[in-house]
C-alpha cells in the first residue's frame, strides 16, 4: 500500500513546506486539494519531484453534481471534467468525487437528486475512462451528506452509474459514524473499493480513538486492497468544514500526521502475519 495525507488538512501552508514533511516522515505522496486557480501543473510536479512524492488522489471543491438548478448541477459537472484533465497532467492520480460536503437534505426530493447525480457521475466517468483516470465517490456521513452514507449505498449508487473508471472511496471517520461493522463494510464495497480514507473516530490521529485499525487492515489486506490510504485528520475543535482551529492546531496536525504514519505501518506489518 501506498500513504498520502490531504493537504487541505493543512490551511494553506505551501505545498513545498508540506511535501518537506510528509517526505520526511516517510509518506508517499499527497491527495491534493482540487484549486485549478491555485496550483499549476508545472509547479506541482517540481514540488513532488523534489521530495520522492507522488499526487496519489485529488480532492475537489465544494460543488453540487447532485443538484436539481441545472446551472449549478452543470458548473459541478464541467468543474470535474476540467479536474479530470488537470489529473491526467499530473500523472493520472484518482479523482475524489462526492455531493456538496454540508448538504444534509435534498432541495427537491432525495430520488430525483439520486437520479441527477448519477447522471452527472456517468459524464464524468466517460471521461475519466477516456483519460485513463479512476473517479472514487466518497461515502460521507449523515451530517455532512444526505445521498451516499453507507458502504451498502454506495454499491447501489456506482452499479447503477455503471462505469469501469467509476469506484468507491471508504473514510473510517465516516464509517466511525454510519457503519454497524466497518470491515463488514469493506467486504461490501470490496468489488469497487479504489481508495481508502484513515482517521480515528474523534477524527484526531490514527490511534487516538476506538477504531479498530488493525481489523481493517485486516479486512483490506484479506479483499486485496493494494491502493493508497489517505490520512485526513483535523485539529480538535468545532467546525468540521476547515482546518484552521484554535491556537496551536498546526502544531495538532503535525503530531497527528506522524503518529499517524507509524500506526498504519505498524498495523499493516502485523496484518501479513495474522489472520483476518
Amino acid at each position: 500500500m501506498k500513504y498520502g495525507v490531504c493537504n487541505w488538512i493543512f490551511g494553506g501552508e505551501p505545498l513545498s513546506e508540506t511535501a518537506a514533511r510528509l517526505a520526511s516522515l516517510g509518506y508517499d505522496g499527497v491527495e491534493l486539494a482540487g484549486d485549478l486557480d491555485k496550483y499549476k501543473t508545472p509547479e506541482v510536479k517540481a514540488v513532488m519531484g523534489d521530495h520522492g512524492l507522488t499526487v496519489l488522489s485529488i480532492t475537489p471543491e465544494n460543488v453540487d453534481p447532485a443538484h436539481p438548478d441545472k446551472k449549478v448541477w452543470g458548473q459541478a459537472v464541467d468543474y470535474y471534467l476540467r479536474l479530470l484533465d488537470f489529473a491526467a497532467e499530473l500523472g493520472a492520480p484518482i479523482v475524489c468525487c462526492h455531493g456538496a460536503v454540508g448538504r444534509i437534505r435534498a432541495v427537491s426530493n432525495y430520488k430525483e437528486e439520486w437520479a441527477i447525480f448519477v447522471e452527472a457521475v456517468q459524464r464524468i466517468g466517460r471521461r475519466a475512462e477516456a483519460l485513463g483516470l479512476l473517479v472514487a465517490i466518497e461515502v460521507l456521513n449523515r451530517y455532512e451528506a444526505h445521498l451516499l452514507n453507507t458502504a451498502q449505498e454506495a454499491v447501489r449508487f456506482v452499479e447503477e452509474v455503471s462505469c469501469d473508471s467509476v469506484g468507491i472511496l471508504l473514510d473510517a471517520y465516516h464509517m466511525n459514524i454510519e457503519e454497524a461493522d466497518l470491515r463488514s463494510a469493506i467486504f461490501t464495497a470490496r468489488d469497487h473499493l479504489v481508495l481508502f480514507h484513515a482517521a480515528d473516530s474523534n477524527r484526531q490521529a490514527v490511534g487516538r480513538g476506538h477504531t479498530d485499525f488493525l481489523g481493517l487492515m485486516r479486512t483490506l489486506k484479506g479483499i486485496g486492497y493494494d491502493g493508497s490510504i489517505i490520512v485526513e485528520c483535523t485539529a480538535s475543535g468545532p467546525d468540521p468544514f476547515t482546518p484552521v482551529k484554535g491556537e496551536g492546531w498546526r502544531d495538532e496536525v503535525n503530531r497527528y500526521v506522524a503518529e499517524s504514519i507509524k500506526c498504519l505501518k505498524w498495523y499493516e506489518e502485523i496484518a501479513w502475519y495474522s489472520p483476518p
